[in-house]
Protein backbone atom coordinates (compact mmCIF):
# COMPACT_ATOMS: atom_id res chain seq x y z
CA UNK A 1 0.00 0.00 0.00
CA UNK A 2 2.73 2.40 0.70
CA UNK A 3 4.89 2.03 -2.22
CA UNK A 4 1.32 2.02 -4.51
CA UNK A 5 0.62 4.94 -2.77
CA UNK A 6 3.92 6.69 -3.17
CA UNK A 7 4.11 5.84 -6.92
CA UNK A 8 0.37 7.32 -6.95
CA UNK A 9 1.44 10.74 -6.01
CA UNK A 10 4.23 11.00 -7.40
CA UNK A 11 2.96 10.20 -10.87
CA UNK A 12 0.10 12.84 -10.49
CA UNK A 13 2.60 15.32 -8.74
CA UNK A 14 5.15 15.09 -11.70
CA UNK A 15 1.53 15.23 -13.96
CA UNK A 16 1.49 18.83 -12.44
CA UNK A 17 4.88 19.63 -12.97
CA UNK A 18 3.62 19.93 -17.34
CA UNK A 19 1.85 22.77 -16.62
CA UNK A 20 5.24 24.99 -15.55
CA UNK A 21 7.13 23.33 -18.11
CA UNK A 22 4.43 23.61 -20.57
CA UNK A 23 4.63 27.28 -20.44
CA UNK A 24 8.26 26.79 -22.48
CA UNK A 25 6.79 25.52 -25.51
CA UNK A 26 3.79 27.91 -25.38
CA UNK A 27 4.63 28.78 -29.13
CA UNK A 28 5.29 25.41 -30.56
CA UNK A 29 1.43 23.57 -31.85
CA UNK A 30 -0.01 22.11 -29.53
CA UNK A 31 -1.24 18.98 -30.98
CA UNK A 32 2.40 18.59 -32.68
CA UNK A 33 4.03 18.39 -29.51
CA UNK A 34 1.70 16.03 -28.14
CA UNK A 35 2.68 13.58 -30.73
CA UNK A 36 6.57 14.24 -30.32
CA UNK A 37 5.49 13.95 -26.64
CA UNK A 38 3.76 10.79 -26.64
CA UNK A 39 6.14 9.60 -29.75
CA UNK A 40 9.49 9.54 -27.29
CA UNK A 41 7.19 8.39 -24.44
CA UNK A 42 6.59 5.41 -26.53
CA UNK A 43 9.76 4.66 -27.72
CA UNK A 44 11.18 4.66 -23.97
CA UNK A 45 8.60 2.20 -23.21
CA UNK A 46 9.17 0.29 -25.93
CA UNK A 47 13.01 -0.14 -25.31
CA UNK A 48 11.90 -0.86 -21.97
CA UNK A 49 9.89 -3.71 -21.96
CA UNK A 50 12.44 -5.40 -25.12
CA UNK A 51 15.37 -4.99 -22.81
CA UNK A 52 13.50 -6.58 -19.35
CA UNK A 53 12.37 -9.87 -21.42
CA UNK A 54 9.23 -9.65 -19.91
CA UNK A 55 6.89 -12.58 -21.06
CA UNK A 56 5.77 -12.58 -24.30
CA UNK A 57 1.72 -11.60 -24.12
CA UNK A 58 -0.75 -11.46 -27.37
CA UNK A 59 -2.87 -8.89 -27.01
CA UNK A 60 -6.58 -10.14 -27.58
CA UNK A 61 -9.07 -8.54 -29.77
CA UNK A 62 -10.87 -6.95 -26.92
CA UNK A 63 -7.52 -5.69 -25.39
CA UNK A 64 -6.98 -3.92 -28.71
CA UNK A 65 -10.24 -2.25 -28.93
CA UNK A 66 -9.41 -1.08 -25.28
CA UNK A 67 -6.06 -0.10 -25.95
CA UNK A 68 -7.50 2.04 -29.50
CA UNK A 69 -10.16 3.63 -27.41
CA UNK A 70 -7.50 4.52 -24.61
CA UNK A 71 -5.01 6.19 -26.60
CA UNK A 72 -8.25 7.85 -28.38
CA UNK A 73 -9.94 9.51 -25.57
CA UNK A 74 -7.49 9.44 -22.36
CA UNK A 75 -4.34 10.61 -24.51
CA UNK A 76 -5.37 12.20 -28.00
CA UNK A 77 -9.20 12.97 -27.18
CA UNK A 78 -8.34 14.44 -24.07
CA UNK A 79 -5.74 17.13 -25.45
CA UNK A 80 -8.44 17.95 -28.63
CA UNK A 81 -10.87 19.20 -26.13
CA UNK A 82 -8.62 20.83 -23.56
CA UNK A 83 -7.04 22.89 -26.95
CA UNK A 84 -10.86 23.54 -28.22
CA UNK A 85 -11.90 24.26 -24.24
CA UNK A 86 -9.27 26.89 -23.76
CA UNK A 87 -10.94 29.08 -26.59
CA UNK A 88 -13.90 28.93 -24.99
CA UNK A 89 -13.08 28.97 -20.99
CA UNK A 90 -10.32 30.37 -18.41
CA UNK A 91 -8.09 27.80 -17.17
CA UNK A 92 -9.66 28.32 -13.89
CA UNK A 93 -13.00 26.97 -14.90
CA UNK A 94 -11.13 23.94 -17.13
CA UNK A 95 -9.35 23.20 -14.20
CA UNK A 96 -11.95 22.82 -11.70
CA UNK A 97 -14.24 20.44 -13.94
CA UNK A 98 -11.03 18.33 -14.54
CA UNK A 99 -10.31 18.29 -10.80
CA UNK A 100 -13.50 16.77 -10.22
CA UNK A 101 -11.68 13.47 -11.44
CA UNK A 102 -11.42 12.13 -8.33
CA UNK A 103 -15.23 12.04 -7.84
CA UNK A 104 -15.93 10.40 -10.84
CA UNK A 105 -13.61 7.29 -10.43
CA UNK A 106 -14.21 7.19 -6.91
CA UNK A 107 -18.24 6.43 -7.87
CA UNK A 108 -17.48 4.91 -11.11
CA UNK A 109 -14.43 2.33 -10.38
CA UNK A 110 -16.09 1.09 -8.19
CA UNK A 111 -19.07 -0.34 -10.31
CA UNK A 112 -16.62 -1.59 -13.11
CA UNK A 113 -15.57 -4.14 -10.10
CA UNK A 114 -18.80 -5.28 -9.18
CA UNK A 115 -19.00 -3.68 -5.97
CA UNK A 116 -20.25 -0.68 -4.15
CA UNK A 117 -18.71 2.79 -3.55
CA UNK A 118 -17.47 3.26 -0.25
CA UNK A 119 -18.63 6.62 1.47
CA UNK A 120 -15.89 6.57 3.01
CA UNK A 121 -13.76 6.67 -0.20
CA UNK A 122 -16.56 9.12 -1.91
CA UNK A 123 -16.62 11.44 0.98
CA UNK A 124 -12.81 11.85 0.49
CA UNK A 125 -12.90 12.29 -2.88
CA UNK A 126 -15.15 15.03 -2.11
CA UNK A 127 -12.42 16.81 -0.40
CA UNK A 128 -9.74 16.31 -3.12
CA UNK A 129 -12.55 17.82 -6.01
CA UNK A 130 -12.96 20.70 -3.72
CA UNK A 131 -9.55 21.40 -2.71
CA UNK A 132 -8.98 21.32 -6.35
CA UNK A 133 -11.68 23.36 -7.42
CA UNK A 134 -10.59 25.70 -4.86
CA UNK A 135 -6.42 26.06 -5.90
CA UNK A 136 -7.98 26.31 -9.73
CA UNK A 137 -10.50 29.04 -8.80
CA UNK A 138 -13.86 29.18 -9.91
CA UNK A 139 -13.12 30.76 -13.34
CA UNK A 140 -15.71 31.47 -15.51
CA UNK A 141 -16.65 30.75 -19.41
CA UNK A 142 -18.98 30.08 -22.06
CA UNK A 143 -21.77 26.85 -21.78
CA UNK A 144 -19.56 25.56 -25.08
CA UNK A 145 -16.54 25.86 -23.06
CA UNK A 146 -17.91 24.25 -19.76
CA UNK A 147 -19.19 21.34 -22.41
CA UNK A 148 -15.67 21.23 -23.99
CA UNK A 149 -14.38 20.96 -20.18
CA UNK A 150 -16.58 18.23 -19.49
CA UNK A 151 -15.52 16.40 -23.04
CA UNK A 152 -11.86 16.38 -21.22
CA UNK A 153 -12.86 15.30 -18.20
CA UNK A 154 -14.64 12.74 -19.08
CA UNK A 155 -11.07 11.92 -21.66
CA UNK A 156 -9.58 12.18 -18.31
CA UNK A 157 -11.62 9.65 -16.44
CA UNK A 158 -11.30 6.84 -19.33
CA UNK A 159 -7.66 7.04 -19.31
CA UNK A 160 -7.71 5.27 -16.08
CA UNK A 161 -10.68 3.18 -16.50
CA UNK A 162 -9.91 1.76 -19.93
CA UNK A 163 -7.10 0.25 -18.40
CA UNK A 164 -8.61 -1.32 -15.27
CA UNK A 165 -9.37 -4.04 -17.19
CA UNK A 166 -5.93 -4.66 -19.30
CA UNK A 167 -4.05 -4.62 -16.36
CA UNK A 168 -3.81 -8.01 -15.39
CA UNK A 169 -3.27 -9.29 -18.44
CA UNK A 170 -0.90 -7.20 -20.66
CA UNK A 171 0.71 -5.38 -17.50
CA UNK A 172 1.14 -1.69 -16.06
CA UNK A 173 4.03 -1.21 -18.35
CA UNK A 174 2.66 -2.11 -21.94
CA UNK A 175 -0.20 -0.35 -21.03
CA UNK A 176 1.57 2.56 -20.41
CA UNK A 177 3.63 1.78 -23.52
CA UNK A 178 0.56 0.97 -26.44
CA UNK A 179 -1.93 3.97 -25.81
CA UNK A 180 1.06 6.03 -26.48
CA UNK A 181 2.18 4.77 -29.79
CA UNK A 182 -0.88 4.31 -30.97
CA UNK A 183 -2.14 8.22 -29.76
CA UNK A 184 0.91 9.48 -32.35
CA UNK A 185 -0.62 9.22 -35.72
CA UNK A 186 -4.23 10.53 -34.12
CA UNK A 187 -2.50 13.19 -32.81
CA UNK A 188 -0.35 14.17 -36.33
CA UNK A 189 -3.37 13.60 -38.54
CA UNK A 190 -4.86 16.35 -35.95
CA UNK A 191 -2.37 18.97 -36.33
CA UNK A 192 -2.20 18.78 -40.23
CA UNK A 193 -6.39 18.67 -40.01
CA UNK A 194 -6.32 21.93 -37.32
CA UNK A 195 -3.06 23.56 -37.06
CA UNK A 196 -1.84 23.12 -40.94
CA UNK A 197 1.09 21.24 -42.47
CA UNK A 198 3.99 23.88 -40.83
CA UNK A 199 3.06 22.97 -37.73
CA UNK A 200 5.20 19.69 -37.87
CA UNK A 201 8.66 21.90 -37.57
CA UNK A 202 11.88 21.19 -35.69
CA UNK A 203 12.00 22.18 -31.96
CA UNK A 204 14.52 24.98 -31.01
CA UNK A 205 17.07 23.63 -28.35
CA UNK A 206 15.03 24.87 -25.37
CA UNK A 207 11.93 23.34 -26.71
CA UNK A 208 13.57 20.13 -27.19
CA UNK A 209 14.55 20.17 -23.61
CA UNK A 210 11.07 20.65 -22.68
CA UNK A 211 9.49 18.13 -24.65
CA UNK A 212 12.42 15.15 -23.55
CA UNK A 213 11.25 15.98 -19.95
CA UNK A 214 7.73 16.11 -21.15
CA UNK A 215 7.99 12.66 -22.83
CA UNK A 216 10.56 10.62 -20.50
CA UNK A 217 9.65 12.30 -16.83
CA UNK A 218 5.60 12.91 -17.16
CA UNK A 219 4.68 10.62 -19.80
CA UNK A 220 6.82 7.30 -19.71
CA UNK A 221 7.66 7.68 -15.61
CA UNK A 222 4.58 8.87 -14.65
CA UNK A 223 1.75 6.75 -16.65
CA UNK A 224 3.88 3.46 -15.64
CA UNK A 225 3.89 4.71 -12.20
CA UNK A 226 0.37 5.68 -12.40
CA UNK A 227 -1.19 2.24 -14.42
CA UNK A 228 1.44 0.55 -11.25
CA UNK A 229 -1.16 1.79 -8.71
CA UNK A 230 -4.06 1.83 -10.36
CA UNK A 231 -4.04 -2.07 -10.61
CA UNK A 232 -2.38 -2.46 -6.65
CA UNK A 233 -5.05 0.50 -5.43
CA UNK A 234 -7.97 0.70 -7.63
CA UNK A 235 -9.98 3.29 -9.32
CA UNK A 236 -11.49 4.72 -6.41
CA UNK A 237 -8.40 5.03 -4.19
CA UNK A 238 -6.17 6.04 -6.56
CA UNK A 239 -8.21 8.65 -8.40
CA UNK A 240 -7.71 10.56 -4.69
CA UNK A 241 -4.20 11.04 -5.89
CA UNK A 242 -5.37 12.90 -8.82
CA UNK A 243 -6.29 15.64 -7.28
CA UNK A 244 -2.37 16.49 -6.52
CA UNK A 245 -1.91 17.73 -9.72
CA UNK A 246 -2.86 21.00 -8.87
CA UNK A 247 -0.72 20.85 -6.27
CA UNK A 248 2.78 20.19 -8.29
CA UNK A 249 1.55 22.77 -10.55
CA UNK A 250 2.02 24.90 -7.48
CA UNK A 251 5.25 23.90 -6.53
CA UNK A 252 7.02 23.77 -9.98
CA UNK A 253 5.47 27.23 -10.50
CA UNK A 254 6.81 28.13 -7.35
CA UNK A 255 9.95 26.50 -7.49
CA UNK A 256 10.91 27.80 -11.14
CA UNK A 257 10.05 31.52 -9.95
CA UNK A 258 7.26 31.91 -12.56
CA UNK A 259 4.71 33.17 -9.78
CA UNK A 260 3.75 33.07 -6.24
CA UNK A 261 1.29 31.01 -4.06
CA UNK A 262 -1.88 32.74 -3.14
CA UNK A 263 -4.42 32.06 -0.52
CA UNK A 264 -6.52 29.91 -2.44
CA UNK A 265 -3.53 27.75 -4.16
CA UNK A 266 -2.37 27.22 -0.09
CA UNK A 267 -6.19 26.24 1.05
CA UNK A 268 -6.56 24.36 -1.70
CA UNK A 269 -3.15 22.16 -1.58
CA UNK A 270 -4.32 21.53 2.12
CA UNK A 271 -7.84 20.01 1.31
CA UNK A 272 -6.05 18.05 -1.75
CA UNK A 273 -3.89 16.70 1.33
CA UNK A 274 -6.69 15.86 3.61
CA UNK A 275 -8.77 14.96 1.41
CA UNK A 276 -5.81 12.13 0.42
CA UNK A 277 -5.15 11.06 4.14
CA UNK A 278 -8.92 10.52 4.96
CA UNK A 279 -9.63 8.04 1.83
CA UNK A 280 -6.25 6.06 2.48
CA UNK A 281 -6.91 5.77 6.22
CA UNK A 282 -9.58 3.58 4.86
CA UNK A 283 -9.68 -0.46 5.82
CA UNK A 284 -8.29 -1.64 3.21
CA UNK A 285 -10.06 -4.01 0.70
CA UNK A 286 -7.07 -4.29 -1.54
CA UNK A 287 -5.39 -6.22 0.24
CA UNK A 288 -8.10 -9.50 0.16
CA UNK A 289 -7.83 -12.64 -1.83
CA UNK A 290 -4.43 -13.58 -3.40
CA UNK A 291 -1.75 -12.08 -5.05
CA UNK A 292 -0.44 -12.50 -8.85
CA UNK A 293 3.36 -13.10 -8.88
CA UNK A 294 4.78 -9.93 -10.25
CA UNK A 295 8.24 -9.01 -11.26
CA UNK A 296 10.17 -5.68 -10.51
CA UNK A 297 8.38 -3.75 -13.00
CA UNK A 298 4.75 -4.85 -11.77
CA UNK A 299 4.39 -6.87 -15.10
CA UNK A 300 2.19 -10.29 -15.18
CA UNK A 301 4.68 -13.81 -14.43
CA UNK A 302 4.24 -16.34 -16.48
CA UNK A 303 1.46 -19.26 -15.35
CA UNK A 304 -0.54 -16.49 -13.48
CA UNK A 305 -2.56 -15.43 -16.85
CA UNK A 306 -5.81 -16.45 -15.25
CA UNK A 307 -5.52 -15.24 -11.63
CA UNK A 308 -8.31 -12.74 -10.18
CA UNK A 309 -8.48 -10.82 -7.32
CA UNK A 310 -11.52 -8.18 -6.19
CA UNK A 311 -9.59 -5.36 -7.55
CA UNK A 312 -8.59 -6.99 -10.81
CA UNK A 313 -4.87 -6.46 -9.81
Amino acid sequence: MRSASAGAASAMLLVGTSTAVSATIADYPVLAGQALRYALAAAILLAVVRHQRLPRVRPTARDLVLLAALSATGLAGFNLFLVAATRHAGPAMIGTVVGAVPLVLALVGPLMERRRAAPHTVGAALVVALGAAVAAGLGSGSPQGLLLSLGALVCEVAFSLLAVPLLPRIGPLRVAAYPAALSVPLLLTASLALEGPGALRLPSSGEAAAFTYLGAIVTAAAFFLWYDALRRLGADRAGLFAGLVPVGALLTTVALGLGGAGPADVIGALLVTAGVAIGLRQPGRGSRGPHRSRDALGEPTTGNGSARTPRNA
